[in-house]
C-alpha cells in the first residue's frame, strides 16, 4: 500500500483525543511561535512583494493576510502568511528531518479555518500536529544516513506541496480517497531547490508559500472531483522517493509507529533568527565568550571546526559568509553567527539586517575566522560545533557543543516562546497592539478549549 494512503488514513483516524498531552503542548508552542515569526516578517522583502502582487490581482475574499485589512483567496492569503513566516528564518525546524513543519501546516490550517468557519481549537491542533508529523516523517525517511544538502533540494518546499494538500483536504472533510488524490495532485507540482541560499536571494523565503498555494489548490481540486496519483509516494514507478531520491528511503522512519508515535515533540523552536545549522556554533561562541570574558578585540584567530554538511551549506562561499552581501547570506552563515556572538555576546534580529552586515566590529571579528573539519561534527541533521579562539597574548580557549538551545531535550517553554513572540511583534513598522498581543497569547494558551479559531484571526488584523 502506498504511504500516501496510510497518511490519509492517519489524518482521518487520529482525532484530537488520541494526541498525547506532550504533542498538544508542543503544537500550541509552535502555533504561538509561528504567528510571532510571521508578524515579525510581515514587512520584509520578498513577502511584501508577494502581498502587493496578490492584492493587485484581488479575488474572492476568503482568508486574511495577517497584519493587513482585506482578504484574498485562501491559497493566496496562506501563501503570503507563510512567506512572512519564513522571511526571518526564525521559524521552527525538525533538525533530524531538515524540515520546517510549522511554515507549511499553520498558515494552511488557519486559512482553511477562516475559509470554512467554525473550526475549533482542537481541530486546529489536530491538523497542525498530524501534518507536522507527516512532513517530519517525509524528511526523516529521505536517503537515510546521507547528508541531504548535497542533493540540492529544499525539502520544506518539496514536501510542503503534499502535506499542505493533506491538511487542507482533511479540514475540508474529504474522504480517504480524496485525501489520497490531494496528495497526488500536490506531488504533481513538487519543486524546490537550494540555489537561492547559494546566491543569497529572496526566493529562499518564498518556497514554502509556493508549496502551500499548490497544496491547498490540490485539495480544492480533489473536492471538485479531480483525481491525483494514488501511488505518489512509495509504490508507483514514478513515485516521489523513486523520482527525486533514487529509491533511497527508510520505510520504518516513514510509517513506523504512524498514529501512535509523533515527531512533533522533536520539532525545535529557534532562539536565534538564522538557519538552524548555525545555532550550535552561536551557542558555543556565546558560552565561550561568557565563560572566559573574551573581548573580540583581543582575539588573534578564530577556528570553526564543522561537519561536511554544515561547511558545504553554511560556510561556502567563504568570502560571502564572513562578509555577507545581504541579510540572506548572513542568515545562512556559520561564520557570521559566530562572529556576532563573539563580538556582542548576544545574537538577535538586529544582527541580520542590511545595516548590521556592515557593522565594522563584527566584520573585524569575522575576518579572523578560519575553517577546519572535525569528524565528530559530521552528521545527517543538526551537526555539532567546535569553536576555538586564540588571543593575542597566546591564550587558547575551545568548546564543543552537541545540543543546541531549543533542541529536543532542551526545548523552550511556553513562557520562553511568549518572550520571543513579544520581541518579534515589535519588529515591523506596523505592530500588534498590546491588547491584541495579550489576547493572542492567552487564546493559544487555552487553544484546546476555543470553540472557533477565527477569533484568533481577528487579533492578527490591525490598522
Amino acid at each position: 500500500m502506498d504511504a500516501s494512503r496510510l497518511f490519509a488514513k492517519n489524518f482521518l483516524d487520529t482525532s484530537y483525543d488520541k494526541l498525547p498531552d506532550e504533542v498538544v503542548k508542543e503544537t500550541k508552542n509552535q502555533i504561538l511561535d509561528f504567528i510571532g515569526v510571521a508578524i515579525g516578517g510581515s514587512a520584509k522583502e520578498g513577502g511584501n512583494e508577494v502581498r502587493e502582487l496578490y492584492t493587485e490581482w484581488g479575488g474572492a475574499e476568503q482568508a486574511t493576510v495577517w497584519g493587513y485589512r482585506g482578504k484574498l483567496p485562501a491559497p493566496h492569503a496562506a501563501q503570503i502568511n507563510a512567506t512572512f513566516g519564513h522571511s526571518l528564518d526564525y521559524d521552527d525546524v525538525h533538525e533530524a528531518a531538515t524540515m520546517h513543519p510549522g511554515v507549511v501546516t499553520i498558515p494552511t490550517s488557519l486559512a482553511m479555518a477562516e475559509y470554512l468557519g467554525g473550526l475549533s481549537g482542537k481541530d486546529l491542533i489536530q491538523a497542525v500536529a498530524v501534518g507536522g508529523d507527516m512532513i517530519s516523517r517525509l524528511g526523516l525517511a529521505t536517503r537515510p544516513g546521507q547528508n541531504i544538502h548535497q542533493f540540492g533540494w529544499h525539502f520544506t518546499t518539496m514536501n510542503g506541496f503534499m502535506v499542505s494538500a493533506a491538511v487542507a483536504a482533511k479540514l475540508l472533510g474529504l474522504s480517504e480517497d480524496e485525501i489520497v488524490y490531494s496528495i497526488g495532485i500536490g506531488y504533481h507540482q513538487v519543486s524546490g531547490n537550494g540555489q537561492p541560499v547559494r546566491d543569497g536571494v529572496l526566493t529562499k523565503r518564498l518556497g514554502p508559500g509556493f508549496a502551500i498555494r499548490g497544496g491547498m489548490t490540490a485539495a480544492f481540486l480533489a473536492q471538485k472531483g479531480v483525481t491525483g496519483a494514488v501511488n505518489s509516494l512509495t509504490e508507483g514507478e514514478c513515485s516521489y522517493y523513486k523520482v527525486y531520491h533514487g529509491g533511497s528511503y527508510s520505510e520504518e522512519k516513514l510509517i513506523g509507529g504512524l498514529g501512535t508515535e509523533f515527531e512533533n515533540t522533536n520539532i525545535s523552536i529557534k532562539p536565534y533568527p538564522a538557519c538552524r545549522g548555525t545555532h550550535t556554533f552561536i551557542d558555543a561562541a556565546l558560552k565561550l565568550k561568557k565563560d572566559n570574558a573574551v573581548d573580540a578585540e583581543d582575539i588573534e584567530e578564530i577556528t570553526l571546526w564543522t561537519g561536511k554538511g554544515t561547511r558545504d551549506l553554511l560556510c561556502e562561499p567563504f568570502e560571502f559568509k564572513r562578509a555577507p552581501r545581504n541579510p540572506v547570506d548572513a542568515q545562512f552563515s556559520v561564520p557570521w553567527g559566530a562572529a556576532v556572538a563573539l563580538t556582542k555576546g548576544a545574537v538577535g534580529l538586529g544582527d541580520y539586517t542590511d545595516d548590521a552586515i556592515k557593522d565594522e566590529a563584527t566584520l573585524r571579528t569575522a575576518a579572523k575566522i578560519k575553517l577546519d573539519h572535525d569528524p565528530r561534527c559530521d552528521g545527517v541533521g543538526l551537526e555539532p560545533a567546535r569553536v576555538g579562539v586564540k588571543l593575542k597574548d597566546g591564550t587558547v580557549y575551545e568548546i564543543f557543543v552537541e545540543l543546541a538551545t531549543g533542541s529536543p531535550g532542551n526545548m523552550l517553554t511556553y513562557e520562553q516562546v511568549e518572550e520571543k513572540f513579544r520581541d518579534l511583534i515589535k519588529v515591523p513598522p506596523r505592530t500588534v497592539s498590546a491588547e491584541n498581543a495579550d489576547n493572542i497569547v492567552s487564546f493559544i494558551r487555552d487553544l484546546e478549549n476555543q470553540p472557533d479559531v477565527t477569533k484568533l484571526i481577528d487579533y492578527l488584523v490591525w490598522e
